[in-house]
C-alpha cells in the first residue's frame, strides 16, 4: 500500500457538498469535438497540473499518482480520444497532431489557459506537440518514457502491436484483450513471447488487471487508432523543438526509458531523472518527490 500525505485526507469545498480531497472526482466536458471525460483530484491556488495517460487504457490508470500528487495542487487527467470514456474523435483515425488539437479544446472547455503538463507514452507524445505547437499553454513539461522509435521499430509496431478487439458471439475477444493487457508486463513487445523479450519487472493484482482490461474494453474497437498515431509521430524530432522547461522521467525497466534518457541532452532546457520500477515501494515517493521539486 502507498503511504498516503496527510494533506491527502483533508476536504475541499465542492459545490454545495465538501468532497474528500482523497477523492477522485470525474466528469465531462462538452468540447467542439464532443464530450471529454476527466478524473480529477485536489486543489490550490496554483498551476493546474494535467496528466495524459498511456496506451492502452485510460486515466483510470492515473488515480494512485493523481492523489499522491494532489496534497497541493489541482490535478486533471482525460481519457484521450478513443480510449476509455471518451468517443474517438469525429474526423476519422488520430494522428497525435489531432489529438493535441483536441486537448487544447479540452483545456479551453475547463478554462485552464496554461497548465504543467505531463504525458506517459502516447500521452508523452501529445503532451509533447501542445509544447511545440502552443509553447505558451504550457508552464513545464513531463516526459515519463518518451516513445522514441527507429524507422524499422514503427513499421513493425505498426503492424503487430495494437489492433481491435470487436466483439464475438464466443466472447474470444475478452480473452484476447486479457492476454494482450496481461503480457504487457512480461515482455516488450509483448507479442514476442520468448526469452530475449522478457521484460525485467513485477507483476501487478489481479484486480488491477481486471481494472485495465475493462478500461480497454470500453474503447475495444477505437483504442488502437492512439497507438498507431504515436508509432507513426516524428518524436524525437518534435521533442527538439520544445522550448519550455521539461523533466524526462522513466523507470529502470521502462522499455521507452533509454531512448527517454538519451534525447534530454539534444532538448533546448530538458533534465533526466532515473525511477525505481513501478513495482517497488520506492517508486511512488520518487516520482512524486521529482515532480514536486520540477514544479515548484
Amino acid at each position: 500500500m502507498q503511504s498516503r500525505p496527510a494533506e491527502l485526507g483533508r476536504s475541499i469545498e465542492g459545490v454545495g457538498r465538501v468532497i474528500p480531497r482523497s477523492s477522485v472526482r470525474r466528469g465531462f466536458a462538452d468540447t467542439p469535438m464532443g464530450q471529454v471525460h476527466y478524473r480529477e483530484a485536489g486543489a490550490g491556488k496554483g498551476p493546474v497540473l494535467v496528466m495524459l495517460h498511456a496506451s492502452p487504457g485510460s486515466s483510470k490508470q492515473l488515480e494512485t499518482v493523481m492523489l499522491a500528487l494532489a496534497s497541493n495542487r489541482r490535478v486533471i487527467a482525460p481519457d484521450t480520444p478513443g480510449n476509455g470514456d471518451t468517443p474517438p474523435l469525429p474526423d476519422g483515425p488520430p494522428t497525435i497532431y489531432t489529438l493535441a488539437a483536441a486537448l487544447l479544446d479540452f483545456l479551453d472547455a475547463m478554462g485552464l489557459y496554461q497548465v504543467d503538463l505531463y504525458g506517459s507514452h502516447t500521452g508523452a507524445d501529445i503532451a509533447a506537440e501542445v509544447a511545440v505547437s502552443t509553447p505558451h499553454r504550457v508552464r513545464r513539461l513531463i516526459q515519463d518514457g518518451a516513445g522514441i522509435f527507429s524507422a524499422d521499430e514503427s513499421a513493425e509496431f505498426l503492424e503487430h502491436y495494437a489492433h481491435p478487439f470487436p466483439p464475438d458471439l464466443e466472447g474470444a475477444y475478452l480473452q484476447r484483450a486479457f492476454t494482450f493487457c496481461r503480457d504487457q508486463f512480461f515482455f516488450f513487445p509483448w507479442y514476442a513471447r520468448d526469452r530475449a523479450h522478457r521484460r525485467d519487472g513485477g507483476f501487478t493484482s489481479a484486480e488491477k488487471l481486471h481494472e485495465w482490461v475493462l478500461e480497454v474494453l470500453k474503447a475495444s474497437t477505437t483504442y488502437h487508432h492512439n497507438y498507431r498515431a504515436a508509432f507513426a509521430y516524428p518524436s524525437a524530432e518534435r521533442l527538439k523543438l520544445v522550448t519550455v522547461p521539461t523533466l524526462a522521467v522513466a523507470t529502470e525497466n521502462d522499455p521507452l526509458g533509454p531512448a527517454t534518457e538519451a534525447i534530454v541532452p539534444e532538448m533546448q532546457d530538458a533534465i533526466y531523472r532515473g525511477l525505481p520500477p513501478a513495482d517497488l515501494p520506492t517508486y511512488l515517493p520518487a516520482f512524486v518527490s521529482s515532480i514536486d521539486e520540477f514544479l515548484s
